[in-house]
């Protein structure tokens, strides 16, 4: 995701030459079809080093493809296939042992298709969902294209279509599936950044936001703490957010299913009210950080004010936050918890350690929770 972000920077610029996208892997590969590499047009070469944005292999492709794009463009849209098995004898052995075979859609930028896609890519990147069909060149055909709304009210609304595609084509492409393989066809959906929400700014929030931000995510931050609060402590959050009180209940954050949420606030008073408010909105990954103890006393006070019971509780928390990675401190517990977020949000295990409703009821009998009633500190035993 991040690489699309800076794609898309790079030709908002105006500073873009061709295009080019992964529209197919055979056996093994680095990249997945769907990653792309924009070339900087000449006036942003610099010294005479081409700059591109993203990449379409490990590495071992790059040089080539950035050398050749505009050439293999001079005429419009073109595909080019390279094996990727080391060879000895080629001039250039690009696979370096990835095995595979890839193809490779060259196109610019200044054609409707072209710019119908880049238009696609910047729209998703504010939530604006869309699958793109593409009609790959090659057999005396031009490229050919067809982008369709797929999220909102507005989902199937046609957004773009090349002139020569037939009702009926259109109507075929509609009934495509995004990551199929086709034979001249290269179908995609352009999904929104993953949306992660930080309720805490403290400073072990800056490590965690940054390294989200790296992954391309768009980073919510909010806390009801005005010296805390503000948009200068964290620059590659999205926003920064000063709840009011009772924010959350009136609907401040407008999280959504497939976001990820983590409370991280160490104010006990903070992370009570946030886990009441979260808890029924079912957000894709909602974590807690804190003690076993100090999450067993939050879940039991959010189970009694919702009138649900524990377990149902448990089941949609990820109490201690993140990943069992080892180490300590703010940057190896934003590793934990971004990585259990990215495992969760792609459809993979998380925490095997997280709390289950016997364990809380075990906790709570130990103690009450004066001891949490003052903010402080609340990383001991996080993930």
């Amino acid at each position: 995701m991040m690489e699309r972000r800076q794609i898309v920077r790079l030709w908002k610029s105006g500073g873009a030459g061709p295009l080019i996208t992964l529209v197919r892997v055979e056996g093994s590969s680095y990249r997945q079809p769907g990653a792309r590499l924009l070339l900087g047009s000449a006036g942003h070469m610099g010294s005479g080093e081409a700059t591109y944005a993203g990449t379409i292999s490990g590495g071992c492709l790059e040089a080539e493809v950035v050398r050749r794009a505009a050439w293999f463009t001079r005429e419009g849209a073109a595909t080019e296939r390279y094996a990727m098995s080391f060879d000895d004898t080629a001039e250039i052995p690009f696979g370096l042992g990835c095995g595979g075979t890839v193809t490779l859609l060259f196109e610019r930028l200044d054609s409707p298709e072209g710019e119908a896609l880049m238009r696609a890519l910047e729209a998703a990147l504010e939530g604006d969902e869309s699958t793109v069909i593409t009609f790959l060149p090659g057999g005396g055909r031009t490229l050919r294209r067809l982008v369709l709304r797929t999220s909102g009210p507005r989902a199937g609304e046609t957004l773009f279509a090349s002139v020569d595609l037939s009702p009926e084509k259109i109507a075929c492409a509609r009934l495509l599936v995004p990551g199929e393989s086709y034979d001249g066809r290269f179908v995609e959906r352009l999904s929104a950044p993953q949306k992660l929400y930080l309720l805490g700014a403290g400073d072990d929030a800056k490590p965690l936001v940054r390294m989200a931000s790296l992954l391309g995510w768009s980073v919510i931050v909010a806390d009801g703490r005005p010296q805390l609060a503000r948009a200068e402590r964290f620059p590659e959050a999205e926003r920064v957010v000063l709840l009011a009180p009772h924010g959350l209940q009136d609907g401040a954050l407008r999280c959504a299913s497939d976001d990820a949420v983590v409370l991280m606030s160490h104010s006990y008073e903070q992370d009570r009210d946030a886990l009441i408010a979260m808890i029924p909105r079912a957000p894709r990954y909602l974590g807690l950080l804190g003690s076993r103890h100090r999450s067993s006393l939050l879940i039991s006070e959010a189970a009694a004010a919702l009138g649900r019971s524990v377990e149902s509780c448990c089941e949609r928390l990820f109490a201690p936050v993140g990943l069992h990675l080892g180490g300590d401190g703010p940057e190896a517990i934003a590793l934990a918890v971004v990585a259990e977020v990215q495992a969760i949000c792609n459809g993979l295990g998380g925490n095997a350690g997280r709390l289950g409703a016997s364990q809380v009821r075990a906790y709570v009998e130990q103690g009450d929770r004066t001891r949490y009633l003052q903010t402080q500190c609340a990383i001991e035993n996080a993930g």
